[in-house]
């Protein structure tokens, strides 16, 4: 366990977008009164693609212990809402776009965590590298939070990423061989243990739980 004056001994931080950049709670309320009121026709896709998230998360570890080797993540996300909706994924893929990475816009920039943010341009200042690593397309959502000038590295599913979800430890390592940084010398910065923790221990990286 480090406390917080040894996290700038680190020469790397790798820090996760969702929950961790911003809070996620008053963003979610946000966005289902935004649904129900200009897209309630969508509120069951929007729910589906969610779950279809967090089932992939779990099936993919047996696949990944017995060293499958699989596509991108959000590709297949993508092709499960698409038949689920008896249809192609040019159809659903603008849609899923639309209502979770161009409109939550707003509502990240409203509720980004500042002091986390102040943080990480300070560690950068100081010299040190820093990556964003994502288990969702993240470009849009980072310049919503006026953020991308505060990451060497983004290795985001969707985006040239990792072809596995957290807790797989593939997105950190590859953050880590992109800033050409040991892993023992990286620090993840997350809100979930059981996604950006365990996914960090193995890597054999530190890592800080942000509540």
């Amino acid at each position: 366990m480090h406390c917080s004056s040894d996290w700038h001994s680190f020469a790397a931080w790798l820090i996760d977008l969702d929950g961790t950049l911003y809070r996620a709670a008053p963003v979610r309320l946000a966005m289902a009164a935004e649904l129900l009121l200009l897209g309630p026709h969508r509120i069951r896709m929007i729910q589906e693609f969610r779950r279809f998230h967090e089932a992939l998360r779990r099936e993919q570890d047996s696949s990944y212990r017995q060293g499958g080797d699989e596509d991108n993540p959000y590709d297949r996300q993508l092709c499960r809402l698409a038949e689920l909706q008896r249809c192609g994924t040019e159809k659903v893929a603008p849609i899923i776009h639309e209502w979770m990475e161009r409109r939550p816009g707003k509502w990240l920039r409203l509720f980004r965590r500042r002091k986390l943010l102040a943080e990480i341009a300070d560690f950068r200042a100081r010299g040190g590298k820093t990556a964003l690593v994502s288990d969702y397309p993240a470009i849009t959502k980072l310049a919503a939070l006026r953020a991308t000038p505060l990451f060497d590295v983004v290795v985001a599913c969707g985006e040239d990423g990792p072809r596995w979800l957290k807790p797989a430890p593939d997105g950190y390592l590859l953050a880590a061989q992109r800033l050409a940084t040991a892993p023992q010398q990286c620090l993840v910065i997350g809100d979930r243990d059981d996604a950006d923790g365990e996914a960090a221990r193995r890597a054999s990286m530190a890592f800080r739980l942000l509540r």
